[in-house]
């Protein structure tokens, strides 16, 4: 019989069991990183529960109370989903780590859960399984981001995105990469960004986000943890391979000034 438990994580488990992303390359600098900054995050209010099956990792979900985030979300007392992803689809193991979130934000008094979808991306969780809970899609922002939101009641005001997102962007003329570490794979994207930089002779700007309000302030998408930008216009919010972003940096340095 298969043996089926969510484990909650903290900073012991992490040592052994290991965080769920880039698992097969723990020497790795954005493992690295994604472990460093899960602990800083456990101080906080950060849950990341594990989905083990016959002790295997299978699954995990990672939340947090909106004034932590690393989403570009206004949510006062709510709780944001950061990931939720499964392996072994079809067994229910996403629901099961959705209601434990669901049931644990409404234990503790939150107002409800909202999470960041995008289909154009596996960046974000897909919105499917949200939208089979009763999730609601409340409002959406430019580059396919959308806003789906669990309220516990509707008495209340519900999350929303900034609106400023073009005046963001203009901000940053010279190719510039903000960044946080909430996702292991952010280091390999920027390693590519400065390949194909590096190759046409562009310089870079890596600014790393330090705080909640350096994010809100400054991210010119509602992800959050990582934009390159170059003469006003978003690059990606994800990992591009070294080519795509030769190819999208080219074309922008031929364009008039």
């Amino acid at each position: 019989m298969t043996h089926v438990e969510i484990v909650e994580m903290n900073g012991q488990l992490l040592e052994g069991i290991g965080s769920y992303c880039l698992r097969s390359k723990k020497d790795a600098e954005g493992y690295k990183g994604k472990n460093k900054w899960l602990n800083q995050q456990f101080e906080k209010s950060l849950r990341y529960f594990q989905l083990l099956e016959d002790r295997k990792q299978v699954g995990f979900i990672e939340y947090t109370d909106a004034e932590y985030s690393s989403r570009v979300i206004h949510a006062d007392d709510y709780v944001i989903i950061h990931c939720l992803w499964v392996s072994a689809v079809g067994k229910g193991y996403g629901t099961q780590l959705l209601k434990k979130c669901l049931e644990d934000a409404k234990q503790r008094g939150k107002k409800g859960v909202a999470v960041l979808t995008n289909d154009q991306t596996s960046w974000t969780p897909s919105k499917d399984l949200f939208l089979q809970h009763e999730f609601q899609l409340i409002t959406t922002a430019p580059f396919h981001f959308e806003l789906l939101v669990y309220p516990f009641n509707n008495d209340g005001a519900h999350p929303y995105f900034p609106e400023n997102w073009q005046e963001r962007l203009t901000r940053f003329q010279n190719l510039t990469i903000l960044r946080s570490f909430q996702c292991p794979y952010v280091e390999v994207a920027t390693e590519n960004i400065l390949a194909a930089a590096h190759k046409l002779g562009i310089s870079v700007e890596l600014i790393d986000l330090q705080s909640r309000e350096e994010l809100m302030e400054k991210s010119p998408t509602p992800y959050g943890i990582f934009s390159v930008i170059y003469k006003g216009q978003l690059i990606s919010f994800h990992r591009l391979t070294i080519h795509s972003v030769y190819k999208r940096l080219q074309k922008l340095m031929e364009e008039p000034v």
